[in-house]
């Protein structure tokens, strides 16, 4: 129920704030894709046609935005409440303060970690052809994180009879920042995939760290007349997406990943400490009852 609730609360907050920045990028997206198309065709190469558009926008931005944002929530709770079930027997913690500490982990490795390599773009920006070595090298970097996450806990919890808790708590922080550190290298930067290597000749693209749309670029050589406009080699031709933009999605991807996240902290963890003292007070009441009936009759 926490989850969705928390998914509720995530696809209002990015209703209001982030649909406005995605529908600003599929009009770039749009316009991008025309004047590249344009341009093919001035050169005369040949020009890929557009699919069908399956659901409409109005659609996609309300029943497909909320079942996804509440399904993912309820995804996520689920995930909380196993992992608290399985830690809970071994630990001494309050309910409540393990359902958050969880919670936070989650955050960190499902979605900060992998974030801080691979950040949000709107869903109109990114190269088509990319999806699957994009969608690769993303899950990849969600299983590290969260590998990486519980092998620091695990060096915590090893060392620490041994240690003493501060220490073993910093040698985990150590092994943390090492083991992250080497898959933050080890996994290439989108503009790196071999598909954006390739296509970064092509005209209407370059060769950078991510897929973050550049302008388009007159790199032909020759002056091109494109819709009764001149450009001259060298110049201009389409600008590259709206750096505000970019960074406004980024930063309310981040918040509504908290208001997620922690909504799941604090709802789950409300509920197991109401259901555990319910549980408690009706275990007491039952052996109450039953010292009462075993006592002597004087």
């Amino acid at each position: 129920m926490s989850g969705a609730l928390s998914g509720a609360l995530g696809f209002v907050f990015a209703y209001l704030l982030v649909e406005p920045i995605i529908n600003r990028a599929i009009d770039y997206e749009s316009g991008r894709a025309d004047m590249l198309a344009a341009i093919r065709q001035v050169l005369h190469l040949p020009v890929e046609d557009e699919g069908p558009e399956i659901f409409s926008r109005s659609l996609q931005s309300t029943v497909g935005a909320a079942t996804g944002i509440i399904g993912m929530g309820v995804a996520l709770g689920l995930l909380t409440a196993v992992a608290w079930l399985l830690l809970g027997p071994r630990t001494n913690l309050r309910p409540r303060t393990l359902a958050w500490i969880v919670a936070g982990l989650g955050f960190l490795g499902i979605f900060l970690l992998p974030f801080s390599k691979y950040p949000a773009n709107p869903p109109a920006i990114g190269h088509d052809f990319s999806i699957a070595d994009r969608g690769h090298v993303y899950l990849t970097m969600v299983a590290g994180s969260v590998a990486v996450l519980l092998l620091a806990v695990l060096t915590a919890r090893s060392l620490s009879p041994r240690l003493g808790r501060d220490r073993a708590v910093w040698a985990a922080i150590a092994v943390f920042v090492l083991a992250y550190g080497a898959l933050f290298a080890a996994l290439p930067s989108l503009g790196d995939l071999a598909v954006n290597v390739t296509a970064s000749h092509d005209i209407g693209f370059t060769r950078s760290a991510t897929e973050t749309p550049a302008p388009i670029i007159n790199t032909t050589g020759q002056a091109l007349t494109v819709d009764g406009m001149h450009y001259a080699p060298g110049q201009i031709m389409y600008p590259g997406f709206a750096a505000d933009d970019l960074w406004a999605f980024r930063w309310y991807s981040l918040l509504e990943q908290l208001i997620i996240w922690g909504g799941i902290a604090v709802g789950f963890g409300w509920l197991v400490e109401r259901h555990l003292g319910a549980a408690e007070v009706r275990s007491g009441a039952t052996s109450a009852s039953r010292t009462l009936a075993q006592a002597p009759h004087r």
